[in-house]
Parts: structure tokens; C-alpha cells; sequence
């Protein structure tokens, strides 16, 4: 097979002109960083809880790309284009993806809580009421939309009329593409919490089909694209990190993401990410197997 685009921590293969493959390697990235390291399993964990979440999307009566799993980490799914030349959608285009991920968030955590204390967001953006100081790990009122781009080199936040202009989608279809993500994460958000877990946030991919109908595409529901947290511990006040941000958190603390966040504000060369010691690397290895059990409801091994 062709190897059509070589992701961070994903490789596309060209199957037909129908059909691609996607081979999730065991490589991981976080700030839009790739770490020098491997870790074990991270691959297959990838794949198989994205094909639970697409079989789930499947019998909701939402499109998605996917087609089937081909092995462990490798699964084939429908082609669509990839344009990144925004001049050239528009909404007659067809069959292709939709240059945007829309982020849903329900809890304070992350770079919301970051802009809360920076003041790129007021607490009323949010549905809070005014005067409010939402603490880390708080839940929204309501849930938070965004879109940010994807196909850029570093991901950046979009209003929504800019999504709309750079994505060639007519307003109503934005709205349904919001929509369908709050569609998706309703059941999800449900299931997880059976197996003890809360959905803190998360990000959706789509594409528009051969007809122009909407379509999940890429992969959601996964320790990469979500946030989840272990619910016992979150009664008990605790959040504790059952996702890839737990990897981000151990960069936070050696002062490697201060450091990053300081070049690009700046301008200057950035500075490499260094790779994860051994037992940290045991560590996310064990949490993305474990994640991945309690997510689908089946044993990894």
C-alpha cells in the first residue's frame, strides 16, 4: 500500500480509491510535540476503542468513515479528500474533511481552566454567573462548544463565523455539526460513567460524504482525543487523569510546557520535549490498556 500522509502518531495508507488504512503506531505527541518515545500497546489501545465508539455512533444512525478493523492497530475506513487550501471549499464541495475539530467541554480542566485564569474567558462566557471564580475540576453549567482548526501546523481557536468562511459549510450546517457532536457525546458521556468514568471533554473530526451528508471521521472517544477521569476519585474531590493528559501534566512539572509556551510567545526556536523516563513510560503504557478495557467493556488481553 501507498503511504499517503505520515501523522503524528498515525499513518495513512492509500488502499483504493474508495478505501484508506490507518496504522496507529505506538508514538505520542502533546503540546503538537511528538515525543521521543514508544509506548507499548498505545497503538492497538487507539484503534480498538475508536472502532467501539464508531460501531456505537453507527447504531445512534450517525455516518462515520469507519469500515472495519484490519488488524490490531490497523483499521480501513472510507477516503475523503484532504484539502487544505481553504479557497477551494465551498458548499457545493464534496466528499472531503472538514478542515476543523470541535471540541466539546464539560468540566473546568485543561487550557480552559488556563485562559479562566488568564483572562482570555470570563467565567459568564462559560455560564457561570458573574462574579464566579470557577475552581479546577468544576462542571460547567452547560457545555462548552469550540472549533479549532486542523490542518495547520499548530492548532488555533476559531469565532465561529471564521469556521464557518474557512470550512465551506453554510451556517446550517455548522449548526448541525455542532450539534452532532453533542449527539455523539450524550451516549458516550452515559456509557463511560457506567464503567466508573467522566468525560471531561473531548474532540470530533468530520467529513462531508459523496452526497454532502455528514460524516464522523478520524477518531474520538480514545485516550489521545479525550479527557477522562476516574469517577470514585472525583467524588471523593480528586481528578485523577485517565487520559494523555496525564502526560501533558508530567511536562507541566519538570517546566518543560512553561519553557515551550515561552518560545512560541516569543519567537524563538522552541525547545525540544524530552523523552519520558522508563517508569513514566510503564505508567502511561498501563494506563492506556487500562483505559481501553474500561472503555469498551472488554479485556485488552
Amino acid at each position: 500500500m501507498k503511504l499517503l500522509r505520515k501523522g503524528k502518531v498515525k499513518e495513512v495508507y492509500e488502499v483504493s480509491d474508495t478505501e484508506l488504512e490507518f496504522v496507529f503506531t505506538d508514538h505520542i505527541s502533546v503540546f503538537d510535540k511528538v515525543i521521543p518515545s514508544l509506548v507499548p500497546h498505545k497503538g492497538e489501545t487507539l484503534c480498538r476503542t475508536s472502532a467501539h465508539w464508531f460501531r456505537v455512533v453507527d447504531r445512534l444512525g450517525i455516518r462515520t468513515h469507519f469500515l472495519r478493523v484490519a488488524d490490531g492497530s490497523r483499521m480501513r475506513v472510507r477516503r475523503v479528500q484532504v484539502i487544505s487550501d481553504y479557497a477551494k471549499l465551498s458548499p457545493e464541495t464534496r466528499n472531503y474533511l472538514i478542515p476543523l475539530e470541535v471540541i466539546a467541554r464539560y468540566y473546568v480542566a485543561g487550557s480552559l481552566h488556563d485562559r479562566l485564569k488568564d483572562g482570555r474567558l470570563r467565567p459568564h462566557d462559560l455560564g457561570f454567573p458573574k462574579g464566579h471564580v470557577p475552581a479546577y475540576g468544576e462542571r460547567l453549567p452547560e457545555p462548552f462548544l469550540e472549533t479549532t482548526t486542523k490542518l495547520e501546523k499548530v492548532d488555533r481557536e476559531l469565532t465561529r463565523d471564521e469556521a464557518i468562511r474557512i470550512s465551506g459549510l453554510t451556517a446550517e450546517e455548522y449548526g448541525m455539526l455542532l450539534e452532532a457532536a453533542l449527539t455523539i457525546d450524550e451516549t458516550l458521556n452515559e456509557e463511560v460513567r457506567k464503567r466508573g468514568l467522566i468525560h471531561v471533554d473531548g474532540k470530533k473530526e468530520f467529513a462531508m460524504d459523496a452526497e454532502r451528508r455528514l460524516m464522523v471521521v478520524d477518531t474520538f472517544g480514545t485516550a489521545d482525543e479525550d479527557r477522562f477521569w476516574d469517577a470514585a476519585a472525583y467524588d471523593k474531590g480528586e481528578q485523577v487523569e485517565l487520559s494523555k493528559e496525564f502526560v501533558r501534566q508530567y511536562y507541566r512539572k519538570i517546566g518543560y510546557h512553561e519553557r515551550l509556551m515561552g518560545a512560541r510567545k516569543s519567537g524563538r526556536t522552541e525547545p525540544d520535549i524530552p523523552p519520558l523516563p522508563d517508569n513514566v513510560l510503564k505508567e502511561v503504557s498501563d494506563l492506556y490498556i487500562s483505559l481501553c478495557e474500561r472503555l469498551t467493556g472488554e479485556p485488552f488481553r
